[in-house]
C-alpha cells in the first residue's frame, strides 16, 4: 500500500489560511489505511515516503516481487511515525487556536542531520527540527565548506543568529560557549567584524562568527587570520571562497532564509523528565518607554551607546554586563553568580585589550541590588548606565550616579538568559 496524506501542515503554514481550508486538508481515510497496513506488516507493506520508492522497487525486482520481513517491519515503524507526526500537527494547531499553554503539549520533531558529536566527543548527537515550525536554526542554510557540524556549533550558531538579527545595519557577533565574546555594528561588514573581534580576541579563538551581510574577499582575508570554527553569513563571494579554500576545515554556512521568525513560538527548556515552557524574550523596550532617573540627561550619542549595549546584553548569559563604546562591545561579563563580579569581569576584559573606558556605556540585564557594581564602572570611566531598575536600593544606586554626574536609565524590564 502506497499512501500520501492531504497537505495539512503545508496548508496551515500559509499566511491567512481560513478555517475551512485547514479543515478540508485533514485526511481521514489515509491515516486509517496506513495504520491498518502497518499493523499487519507480517502480510503487507506500507510506503509513506516517496524517497523510499526507488529502494522498494529495487528490492521487489531483486527478490521476485517479495519484500523481506525486515523491510516490512521498518516500513511499519516509519508509517506509525508518519501518522503520529500528522496527528500531532493537527492537534497542536487546534489547541493553539484556543490557548497558549494547553493541558497537553504535543510536538513532533524530524531529524535534520546527524552531528559530529555532542557537547563532548564521547556523546552522540543529532539535530531535530520541530514539525510545523515556520523556520529553524538550520532552515534554508547551505553548508558551503568544512567539516560536519557539532552539537556546540549548532548551539552557538543559534545564539549568534538571534543576536545579529537585532540589527538592520551591518553587524557581527562572535560566539563562544553560547555567549557573545564580541559584538559590533559598522558601516561595512569588515568594520563590524574587526570591532567585534577587538572586544576579546583571545576568547574569539575557535568561536562561531555570525554576520548579517555577505562575506567578500576583504572580509574573508580578515577572518582567515583567526581560527574560526563556523562562519555564518547570507552569502560568500567567489573571491571569499577562494580565500577560504586554504582553510578546508572551517565550516562555511550560507543563510538563504528569508522568512521571519514566528514570534508566537514558545521557548522550551528540558529539565529532568519534563519541559519548561515560556514565551520567547524577543522584543526590546522602546526608548520612549524608558525612564531617565538621574539629574544628568544622556546625550544622543550616549543614548545610542546604551541602546546598542542593551540589545547585546539580552543575548548574554545572566548575570550579564556589557560595556560598549563606539557601538561595539568592549567588555562582557557573563554567567557570574554575583552581578558585581560580572562588572569586574567586563572591566577586566576591556582593560586587557586597552579599550577606552572613559565615556563608555554599561548595560545590565537585571537591576543592581547594591551601588557597588555601578560604582566600579563609574570609577573606570563609564558615563551612562542602562538597567531595568526595581531594586529596593534603587535610590542608593541613583544617588551614586548623581554624585558622579553620570546618566542612568531604567527600562523597567529585565532580560535574564539562563
Amino acid at each position: 500500500m502506497v499512501v500520501n496524506l492531504y497537505p495539512f501542515r503545508e496548508t496551515v503554514a500559509r499566511a491567512n489560511v481560513t478555517l475551512a481550508e485547514a479543515i478540508e486538508n485533514i485526511d481521514i481515510g489515509g491515516p486509517s489505511m496506513i495504520r491498518a497496513a502497518a499493523k499487519n506488516f507480517g502480510f503487507s507493506a506500507v510506503v509513506t515516503r516517496p524517497e523510499s520508492y526507488d529502494a522498494i522497487l529495487q528490492e521487489l525486482e531483486d527478490t521476485d516481487g517479495r519484500l523481506s520481513l525486515g523491510t516490512r517491519e521498518s516500513l511499519a515503524a516509519e508509517a506509525f511515525s508518519y501518522t503520529a507526526r500528522y496527528d500531532t500537527a493537527i492537534a497542536r494547531w487546534f489547541v493553539e487556536l484556543q490557548e497558549d499553554f494547553p493541558p497537553l503539549l504535543m510536538s513532533a520533531y524530524e531529524k535534520v542531520t546527524d552531528l559530529a558529536y555532542g557537547e563532548n566527543p564521547h556523546q552522540r548527537a543529532a539535530y531535530y527540527a520541530q514539525v510545523g515550525a515556520r523556520m529553524h536554526v538550520l532552515s534554508m542554510v547551505r553548508q558551503v565548506a568544512g567539516r560536519d557540524l557539532s552539537f556546540n556549533n549548532v548551539l552557538d550558531l543559534n545564539a549568534g543568529r538571534l543576536l545579529v538579527s537585532e540589527f538592520e545595519v551591518p553587524a557581527c557577533a562572535i560566539i563562544k560557549h553560547n555567549n557573545p565574546c564580541g559584538a559590533a555594528i559598522g558601516s561595512t561588514a569588515p568594520e563590524a567584524y574587526a570591532r567585534a573581534l577587538a572586544c576579546d580576541p583571545v576568547s574569539a579563538f575557535g568561536g562561531v562568527v555570525c554576520l548579517n551581510r555577505a562575506v567578500d574577499g576583504e572580509l574573508a582575508r580578515l577572518i582567515s587570520r583567526q581560527f574560526c570554527e563556523v562562519l555564518f553569513a547570507p552569502r560568500f563571494t567567489d573571491e571569499a571562497l577562494e580565500v577560504f579554500a586554504a582553510k578546508p576545515n572551517m565550516r562555511l554556512l550560507e543563510d538563504n532564509e528569508r522568512r521571519r521568525f514566528d514570534i508566537s513560538e514558545r521557548d522550551l527548556k528540558r529539565v529532568m523528565g519534563g519541559l519548561l515552557v515560556q514565551d520567547r524574550d524577543l522584543d526590546l523596550e522602546d526608548r520612549s518607554e524608558m525612564e531617565l532617573v538621574t539629574e544628568r540627561k544622556p546625550s544622543e550619542a550616549e543614548w545610542g551607546e546604551m541602546l546598542f549595549g542593551w540589545k547585546v546584553c539580552k543575548h548574554v548569559r545572566s548575570n550579564a554586563i556589557v560595556l560598549s563604546g563606539g557601538l561595539a562591545s568592549i567588555g562582557i561579563g557573563a554567567g557570574q553568580m554575583s552581578r558585581v563580579d560580572s562588572v569586574r569581569l567586563a572591566l577586566e576584559k576591556a582593560r586587557e585589550t586597552g579599550a577606552e573606558l572613559k565615556g563608555s556605556a554599561l548595560a545590565s540585564d537585571a537591576f543592581f541590588p547594591f551601588a557597588d557594581g555601578p560604582q566600579l564602572a563609574i570609577e573606570a570611566g563609564v558615563t551612562s548606565i542602562i538597567q531595568p531598575g526595581g531594586s529596593r536600593r534603587d535610590l542608593e544606586v541613583v544617588e551614586a550616579a548623581d554624585a558622579a554626574g553620570i546618566s542612568m536609565v531604567f527600562t523597567h524590564r529585565r532580560h535574564f538568559r539562563h
